[in-house]
Parts: structure tokens; C-alpha cells; sequence
């Protein structure tokens, strides 16, 4: 996400989810951090009460409990390894006031994958939880159209009300795709959210194809390889762990 738009996205969930407990279903981008630091530091008025950011890159979970450490904001903002494949930990089930998430966008599965992070962030929630997800949004893209459709459908079905969309908001560094644009939606449970008996594992045909047709998650984790080099990330500072079964 360009600078830019990134500030505009922050100011916009300070505000949204001020005095929340929330959880981030991934966050790539560093949106959770950069709400938290501008909070803290006065820039912006409002702000989460706190945000537990859940990652399958270790290098991203490392940097925000390092940063939170350093900044002295360990109270406001943590970070745990996970990856969506796994069932939802149990600390976490229905524990929340509101989940965010910008999930892979789905342009090939029809939105598999942005499913995948919006179930697991809507069983974090406790009673009258919102949630906002960050998806594509190009009326010029028959896939951006399905996949936005199927998320708003599966956000109502799962009872869900959508309060705010704020369309094409976001702009990108993408090689591929350098006019694609992404929208924010923000949603609101409708009653008391009925909670969860269980989380299970992503199912296989949805693992099969998470990044598209035929392309399958192959990789639970990236791991950090720790150097003397802090704040940088040269060549062979990661390995990835490949996805075993899951139980």
C-alpha cells in the first residue's frame, strides 16, 4: 500500500476501532503498528485499546514485539506466529471486540482465501463485534467484482451487517497490476454474535487452492534466521517451513 494511502488507512481505523480490543488476521502492511506508534505519540486523537496482530511471517512478529519493546508500547500491541490454516488458537476464540484484515486478494479462487481471513478474524469476536476487510475494488475487473460480492455475501450470511464502504481507497506498488485499486469495509454484527463451538482447520480443497486455482498453501511459516544485522533483511535471513498436515 503506498504511503499515503496507508496514513489515510490508519487515521481511519484509530478512529473505527477507538478504545477496542482488536485482532489483525495478518498484517503485512503494518497498519496495527503504525496505529498504535501514531497514538501513542499524539498524532492521532483516538486509537485501539489494544491490537493482537497474528502472522505467519516471523520476521514481520518479531519487528512489532521488538518495536512495541523499544517504544515501550508492550501494553498496547503484540504479536503472535500464526497461519490460517491452523484452527483459530484457543485464547483467541471469542475474545474480541473487532478484527481487521487484508488478506490475499483472491483474484484466481474466487475469494478462497479473503474467506479464509474473514472466518478466522469472525471467530475472534465476542458479543456485538465489528470488523473491517480490505480487499480489491475495479468495477473494471470481472475477478475484483466476484470476490467483493462473495466477501459482503459471506459477511451477511454469517450475520453480518456492512455499516461503511469506502470504495477504491487504496493504491498499490504492484508491478502487475499498477492501477489496482482496494476498497475498506467495515461490518457490524447484527445482535448479540452467537460465538463459536469449534475452529477447525482450513478445509483441503481451500488449502489446494489459496493462491488461486491449483496453487496450493504450501508453507506454514516464514522463519526468521536471527543475524547481527538488526533492522535489515539481506539474502538468507528467512527459510520457509513447509505445511505438514494438519490435524
Amino acid at each position: 500500500m503506498k504511503v499515503g494511502d496507508l496514513l489515510v488507512q490508519a487515521e481511519f481505523i484509530s478512529r473505527k476501532f477507538n478504545g477496542l480490543d482488536v485482532i489483525f488476521i495478518g498484517d503485512g502492511d503494518s497498519v496495527g503498528l503504525s496505529v498504535t506508534h501514531l497514538h501513542q505519540a499524539g498524532l492521532f486523537s483516538m486509537g485501539p485499546k489494544h491490537i493482537t496482530v497474528l502472522d505467519f511471517d516471523e520476521r514481520i512478529v518479531n519487528s512489532i514485539n521488538s518495536f512495541a519493546c523499544t517504544m515501550e508500547m508492550e501494553l498496547r500491541i503484540t504479536a503472535e506466529l500464526y497461519n490460517v490454516v491452523d484452527p483459530l488458537p484457543y485464547q483467541h476464540r471469542n475474545k474480541h471486540e473487532a478484527f481487521y484484515t487484508n488478506p490475499p486478494w483472491g483474484a484466481s479462487n474466487d475469494g478462497v482465501s479473503v474467506a479464509a481471513f474473514v472466518n478466522r478474524g469472525i471467530e475472534a469476536l465476542g458479543s456485538n463485534g465489528i470488523g473491517s476487510v480490505v480487499i480489491a475494488d475495479d468495477e473494471d475487473k470481472p475477478w475484483a467484482e466476484q470476490v467483493l460480492y462473495n466477501t459482503e455475501k459471506l459477511l451477511i450470511d454469517r450475520g453480518f451487517v456492512i455499516s461503511e464502504m469506502i470504495p477504491n481507497l487504496h493504491e498499490y506498488h504492484l508491478d502487475d497490476e499498477p492501477d489496482l485499486r482496494s476498497c475498506c469495509i467495515l461490518a457490524r454484527c447484527m445482535g448479540s454474535h452467537p460465538g463459536i463451538v469449534d475452529s477447525k482447520p482450513l478445509p483441503i480443497e481451500d488449502r489446494n487452492n489459496f493462491y488461486g486455482k491449483h496453487d496450493p498453501l504450501r508453507y506454514r511459516y516464514v522463519r526468521e534466521i536471527p543475524t547481527l544485522n538488526r533492522g535489515r533483511a539481506p539474502d538468507g535471513t528467512y527459510k520457509l517451513e513447509p505445511l505438514e498436515n494438519v490435524e
